[in-house]
């Protein structure tokens, strides 16, 4: 095994027993959640480690790097999400790779998407991202919809051709009443999932916390955490 092997192994089995005990202390089995690898800024053959140690689900936020790396490991059973802020003239690229799109949170992206999906024979998973450092009509500072224009966007990704509404994903905002309050607002993304499954009762996934508040995530009842450096390390700067 490689020194690099070694190191994610060692990461990764961390991540996992921070998991399962943040699971066991609010009496949820282990499986209820799911753990995807964030994999931006690092390169291809970490990701082929990653498969190699049984990881499936992987996630990338720059289009620009997700690209080629999804073309290099096209051949590892693994299943690709985006997370970034999406621009519309990035979705064709986007669809061909990505089997969910975990940023769904504007009409226009919502016809981009349907519309590629469409094109490429694809079915296209998505999630609606909360802002829930926005006002109730605006958006956040890292992209996402306020939480008054869920039911409008759900509608809109479960009436289009092509795409699935598969749930709600959000990231700990910095401002607003929940800035630091991580537990906080995952409850409230929680209470948000409970009122959208009352009209589309498939959208099941909540996508929620990171390498610093899985803990938290977990605890409110994410079934979905994405977590990248405490798994892969710091991440190299960009050029």
């Amino acid at each position: 095994m490689t020194d690099r092997k070694q190191e994610i192994a060692a990461n990764l089995a961390e991540v996992e027993q921070r998991i399962a005990a943040a699971c066991a202390a609010v009496g949820r089995a282990r499986d209820e959640v799911t753990l995807i690898v964030v994999t931006k800024t690092f390169p291809a053959s970490d990701v082929r480690i990653l498969s190699e140690l049984g990881v499936r689900h992987v996630a990338e936020n720059r289009d620009q790097d997700a690209a080629p790396k999804a073309a290099a490991c096209a051949d590892l059973p693994l299943t690709w999400h985006f997370v970034g802020q999406l621009q519309t003239n990035k979705v064709r690229s986007v669809v061909g790779y990505a089997q969910m799109v975990q940023s769904v949170d504007r009409a226009r992206l919502v016809t981009a998407l349907s519309k590629e999906a469409v094109r490429s024979g694809r079915e296209v998973g998505c999630l609606i991202q909360v802002a829930l450092d926005a006002g109730e009509a605006a958006r956040g500072e890292r992209g996402g919809v306020a939480p008054g224009g869920i039911a409008e966007l759900a509608g809109l990704v479960a009436g289009a051709e092509g795409l699935r509404l598969d749930g709600l994903m959000t990231v700990a905002p910095l401002t607003g009443e929940y800035a630091g309050r991580q537990q906080a607002a995952f409850e409230r993304l929680m209470d948000l999932s409970t009122d959208l499954r009352r009209a589309h009762p498939a959208a099941n996934m909540v996508s929620a916390g990171m390498s610093t508040d899985l803990e938290q995530a977990v605890a409110a009842g994410a079934t979905h955490v994405r977590v990248g450096s405490a798994v892969l390390g710091v991440r190299p700067a960009l050029g």
